[in-house]
């Protein structure tokens, strides 16, 4: 990601910028201590490409809608925003935060069949090693969530799914028990609240670590249940067997893969730009999801 593609704030220096966020420390020392500021971009990542069109209004949703999915989940797992105010320029897009030390694995929960899930459950009866009943279709709802992390990749890598074996040989049996609990207990809790707005939560990616000087307890991290990092299905629209309606990126990744882009995956070739329909259709459902969950617009 290019540097020059994050703003210049004063009193906080610039470190990097990932797929979406870009990331500063302080400048001179903060008085809340060790901490980053999170800067949320209207970038939108796909098929780990950064593409070359923005979707207007998507990092203060992004923003917004975790800082509200955190107070609901305190109980279950705490946080890492700082009680501090960002830079008056990005305050609707951007967080203070503790600096922590992420655990090298992506947390997933999935409640329902789709993406990855349903390419290797086709190919075995299973998602990440974990046997699922046979006759499931794309977008059935499995009989219970089930813990299905990926390895952790850089910008333009990609994540692969594996086992939770592979987890306990990275980071031990203990701390590999700990993430499954607790993705499993944050997707269950979200889930029952995005169905009472009308929504199924499919599945959902979390990022965990610790504080540096902490007691060694998990903290959860980045953004949490958005719709850059969750599917969510509008539930009156729920068919399984079929590609489900949704209210997340998942527009822009049929987009690119159907024929209309003329762009093929496999290449070298870099995404075209999304056609104006597509960036206003997903900004449009990310707001949707903002709304029916927090009762608010942006």
């Amino acid at each position: 990601m290019p540097t020059g593609s994050a703003p210049q704030l004063i009193g906080w220096t610039h470190r990097f910028s990932g797929k979406v966020r870009d990331v500063y420390a302080p400048a001179t020392p903060h008085p809340s201590g060790d901490v980053l500021l999170l800067v949320a971009s209207d970038r939108v990542s796909a098929y780990d490409h950064v593409l070359p069109t923005a979707v207007p209004g998507k990092g203060a949703v992004l923003t917004a809608l975790s800082r509200w999915w955190f107070d609901q989940l305190a109980d279950i797992v705490p946080n890492h925003l700082v009680d501090a105010p960002a830079p008056a320029e990005v305050a609707d897009r951007a967080v203070v935060v503790r600096a922590l030390d992420m655990v090298p694995v992506e947390c997933v929960a999935r409640g329902y069949l789709s993406g990855s899930g349903t390419v290797e459950y086709r190919a075995g009866g299973a998602v990440c090693g974990v046997p699922l009943p046979p006759g499931l279709l794309e977008g059935s709802r499995l009989p219970e969530p089930v813990f299905t992390p990926a390895t952790k990749a850089a910008v333009g890598d990609h994540d692969e799914n594996v086992t939770f074996d592979a987890v306990v040989a990275e980071v031990g049996r203990e701390t590999a028990e700990e993430l499954r609990r607790v993705t499993i207990a944050v997707y269950s809790r979200a889930a029952a609240v995005t169905e009472r707005a009308g929504i199924l939560l499919a599945d959902t990616k979390l990022e965990l670590g610790r504080t540096p000087d902490g007691d060694g307890s998990l903290v959860l991290g980045d953004e949490v249940l958005t719709p850059d990092s969750s599917r969510f299905w509008p539930a009156d629209g729920w068919q399984p067997g079929r590609a489900q309606p949704s209210l997340d990126k998942q527009l822009v990744r049929d987009w690119l893969t159907s024929p209309a882009s003329g762009w093929d995956r496999a290449s070298d070739a870099p995404p075209p730009p999304l056609p104006e329909e597509v960036v206003e259709r997903t900004a449009a459902g990310y707001r949707e999801v903002h709304r029916r969950l927090t009762g608010t617009d942006l």
